[in-house]
């Protein structure tokens, strides 16, 4: 006779909430998906350059303006909770109405109006698709996906609607912030 030798199980996952993940302070690049931590790893130079390209010429449209606040660095935002998503945008631009509904301190409770993400190395479409589609539904209306290996701009108002511009093109988002416009070159460069 064999004896049989236990398999070992794997400590179950502890679901943690938003609120824990940004109590635990500066743990590295990660995002909380269903309330699991998964690790990411750290951006390059090229994503850097497009976030801060592409959140300076938003800033230099809206602040005068004063039309809202945009945000970069990847702002923690709420897609789902019980079991908490916390998504990290690279950039965000939500508008005063939306922003005087925010109640939460830690990450954003309201979604903005525009997110922009930028592609790491390590990202696939499937992922980002995922992303897309959890900010359609906490009512993002435009999210722009930054490709550094192409130079191209990905402009989604919904996961089946996308425009796409290369670096000849101008960006315009009349339906978020009419009058904004700025050539598709201005964001890479540097990257």
């Amino acid at each position: 006779m064999i004896a049989e030798t236990p398999i070992l199980e794997q400590p179950p996952t502890q679901i943690i909430t938003g609120e824990e993940l940004l109590a635990m302070g500066e743990i590295g690049r990660c995002e909380l998906v269903e309330g699991n931590i998964v690790m990411l790893s750290p951006t390059g130079g090229p994503h850097g350059s497009i976030e801060a390209n592409i959140g300076h010429e938003l800033m230099a449209f809206t602040r005068p303006r004063k039309l809202g606040r945009v945000r970069v660095g990847e702002v923690g935002i709420y897609t789902r909770r019980s079991p908490d998503t916390v998504r990290g945008a690279a950039v965000l631009y939500i508008s005063n109405e939306r922003l005087a509904r925010v109640k939460s301190s830690g990450y954003m409770d309201v979604a903005p109006e525009l997110i922009v993400e930028v592609m790491s190395p390590d990202d696939s479409w499937s992922k980002v698709t995922k992303k897309l589609e959890e900010y359609f539904q906490v009512g993002v209306r435009v999210v722009i996906v930054a490709d550094p290996e192409d130079g191209r701009l990905f402009v989604y108002r919904a996961l089946t609607q996308v425009q796409v511009l290369n670096s000849s093109d101008t960006l315009t988002i009349e339906d978020v912030l009419p009058g904004f416009s700025v050539p598709v070159s201005a964001s890479f460069e540097g990257a």
